[in-house]
């Protein structure tokens, strides 16, 4: 234990010579600060790799699954009176947009989407969609689907449903 004691003593010695407590302290807050942003990065939450989509779900502008709505997050138009590109009758297009790029199962291409939200009556209520593939934060807002898109408009009521409009093909 003699020799451990030396060591030991030797070792810290010399780690007490090349050193200060200011930049132990220095180093010491900035692990703290790494560790404590460690919760924000991202992870991978689904801890299995989605399903299959059959085909025919793929195709239904109705349904979450149809394919324009990979990155949607509100009420389906189509399901509210209006279509994927049209909004329903007594509500405004919103001048602002987010867009996101989704694959198109029938011809195999991948499309760049804008979505548009639908303002000037209440909430549509039917066919909630909230999908977030390629979802980016707040800080990132024209690929954020839960920004507030009808701040532009000219309406007092601020939403009522979302289009899904090609707008070209991706590269």
């Amino acid at each position: 234990m003699k020799h451990m004691d030396l060591l030991t003593e030797r070792l810290t010695r010399a780690v007490a010579q090349r050193s200060s407590r200011r930049g132990f302290l220095g180093s010491l807050g900035a692990l703290m600060v790494g560790a404590a942003s460690l919760p924000l990065l991202p992870v991978a939450r689904g801890a299995q790799p989605p399903a299959e989509k059959d085909h025919a779900s793929t195709q239904d502008p109705a349904s979450c699954e149809y394919w324009r709505h990979c990155a949607i997050d509100g009420y389906l138009c189509s399901c509210c009176g209006g279509s994927q590109s049209t909004c329903p009758p007594g509500t405004e297009q919103s001048p602002v947009t987010w867009v996101g790029t989704c694959h198109n199962p029938a011809d195999n291409r991948d499309y760049v989407i804008s979505y548009n939200d639908c303002c000037g009556k209440s909430t549509c209520g039917r066919c909630l969609c909230n999908r977030n593939e390629g979802d980016s934060p707040l800080y990132v807002p024209f690929q954020s689907n839960d920004y507030d898109w009808c701040a532009g408009s000219h309406s007092d009521i601020p939403y009522n449903c979302s289009t899904a409009r090609i707008v070209a093909p991706a590269r």
